[in-house]
């Protein structure tokens, strides 16, 4: 497991006990810079940063996010964007038919795990959506949820949107969540 994974699935646990919602957040902007400005990362309406759980250094960010309060409308879940060093999306060079095969093996498997074993995870669907490979994945630590893999000028981009051991997030609506953070995506960093 990289260490951004690992910090990722710590600020998971911990958002967990905030039951998804967060305060103090960046409000309800739609867009929030990160890397210096080398790439921003949209934010889906209903859901706010939680500015003291994300992360950036060594070229890399984590940016999380949750419902902005307990009235919104959009389903309660944990969101995470993961982006890459630059030059890291040389990965999806292969094309979404050939990552689909790598995360559904036992390599893919345990990179995808919370705690590194094959194991934990089984992979329900691997499909393409535009430019993302989108998986729907069951962990055994995290329960089921949905992951996009994509990427943006020139970074590997990763999301996902979890419920929490209390909450737990269906999986349409959590596939709908992964949809409007790809969008949102696009967006704020469109031209």
């Amino acid at each position: 497991m990289s260490p951004w994974t690992s910090k990722a699935a710590a600020l998971l646990a911990t958002l967990a006990l905030a039951a998804c919602q967060v305060e103090g957040g960046f409000g309800t902007s739609r867009s929030v810079p990160v890397l210096d400005g080398a790439l921003n990362v949209g934010v889906p309406a209903g859901y706010c940063v939680d500015r003291g759980a994300s992360r950036e250094g060594n070229g890399a960010a984590v940016v999380i996010m949750g419902r902005c309060s307990s009235e919104a409308t959009v389903p309660p879940a944990v969101v995470t964007v993961s982006v890459g060093r630059a030059g890291s999306a040389g990965v999806t060079a292969a094309g979404g038919a050939a990552m689909a095969a790598w995360f559904t093996s036992a390599e893919g498997r345990k990179a995808l795990s919370r705690d590194g074993r094959a194991s934990d995870v089984r992979v329900h669907q691997a499909i393409s959506s535009g430019d993302a490979l989108l998986l729907h994945v069951t962990d055994r630590k995290v329960g089921t949820y949905w992951r996009a893999i994509t990427d943006k000028k020139g970074r590997l981009i990763t999301l996902s949107a979890t419920g929490t051991p209390r909450v737990p997030l269906d999986p349409a609506a959590g596939r709908r969540v992964i949809d409007q953070l790809l969008a949102a995506l696009s967006r704020a960093n469109a031209g």
